[in-house]
């Protein structure tokens, strides 16, 4: 396959390319970054400096897929181009996730320049949706919080065993945020420092409802979504709490086994989401492709708790863009992402 990258020199861009440099199937043969246009990969990039290739302003070669790492907004009207043109497109940015274009200016702040492509784009959590990822043009990657919560969540959510109020609290890593400049991301502010952001409303919502949603039909979920800044480079940790619904289990014992066995079984198959014997941490998911779930029942107040670990540039984005691709082309999905985490 020939790959194209539009902006290459942003975290997920760079963590993308450093994924595919290994896939046995994989060719990169263009990237853009505008601001390092003519620019050697390796020269802007020393790690990635067994790339032979330049960076330019716009993708110049034919490609089989292009994968965008801009922001959102500015890769809608990067991505459009290809896909009317029958180009396949994985977008890493959130410009074809949600499915209504008014929820889509309500959060971001623009009109969506192609309300079309929203309609058939699809939504690209491999675990939940093979079939459609397979077959389609272009697809959505999902954001680093979604992944986490929705799969933290699937298994009960499908089977109909939580209420709809749901309480999601985040904690991310500064890469996160991308590589532009601002204040919270600046070492001095971050550095031995914790803070919630987005207070009353992150981006991130709408699509982890939108998805519950899908999930199970007649599902209408209340999600209360808290993130929290914490100062680490890479990985996302969700703390996820939701009441059962009445008469699902008769003690917090039975509870416990039986959400247990029900996340195994749900996951059995699957490459990378791990249901672990302890509560994850980041740091087990840094540098690979793989979400670390532990559910559990708090024995006094009869909740469900979830515990959900993964490297938000990998499994959050890059990977997952992978992951996607690989599925798009009729590979097997673990192919080039088999890489273990980095520790310590």
């Amino acid at each position: 396959m020939k790959i194209g990258i539009i902006n290459v020199t942003w975290y997920a861009g760079i963590e993308l390319a450093r994924i595919l440099y290994r896939h046995p199937e994989a060719e990169v043969v263009s990237v853009t970054g505008r601001s390092q246009a003519g620019e050697e990969l390796g020269n802007a990039l020393p790690h990635l400096s067994r790339m032979d290739i330049t960076i330019e302003p716009e993708i110049t070669r034919s490609v089989d897929i292009v994968f965008s790492a801009l922001p959102q907004v500015a890769s809608a009207e990067a991505c459009v181009p290809f896909a009317r043109d029958g180009v396949r497109v994985v977008d890493i940015s959130a410009d074809f996730r949600l499915h209504d274009p008014a929820e889509y200016a309500l959060w971001y702040g623009a009109e969506h320049p192609a309300p079309d492509l929203l309609e058939t784009s699809v939504y690209g959590l491999t675990e939940l949706d093979r079939d459609g990822i397979s077959s389609a043009q272009l697809v959505a990657n999902p954001g680093c919080y979604p992944t986490a919560a929705l799969l933290a969540l699937a298994p009960v959510v499908e089977k109909g065993l939580i209420s709809d109020q749901v309480v999601v609290d985040c904690k991310s890593g500064v890469s996160g945020a991308g590589r532009g400049l601002s204040m919270t991301t600046h070492f001095s502010e971050v550095n031995e420092n914790v803070f919630a952001y987005s207070v009353g409303g992150h981006r991130h919502l709408p699509e982890i409802t939108q998805e519950l949603r899908r999930i199970k039909d007649g599902y209408a979920p209340r999600v209360l979504f808290q993130p929290h800044l914490i100062p680490m480079t890479r990985g996302i940790l969700d703390t996820i709490y939701a009441d059962f619904v009445d008469g699902a289990f008769a003690s917090a014992e039975e509870a416990s086994a039986s959400v247990t066995e029900l996340y195994r079984e749900y996951y059995r198959d699957e490459p990378f989401v791990k249901v672990t014997d302890k509560p994850p941490q980041t740091k087990q998911t840094w540098g690979n492709n793989d979400c670390l779930v532990y559910p559990t029942v708090d024995r006094h107040t009869r909740k469900l708790v979830v515990f959900s670990a993964l490297d938000n540039l990998v499994k959050g984005a890059a990977g997952q863009a992978v992951q996607n691709m690989n599925l798009m082309f009729g590979l097997p999905e673990a192919t080039g992402l088999e890489q273990l985490a980095i520790y310590p």
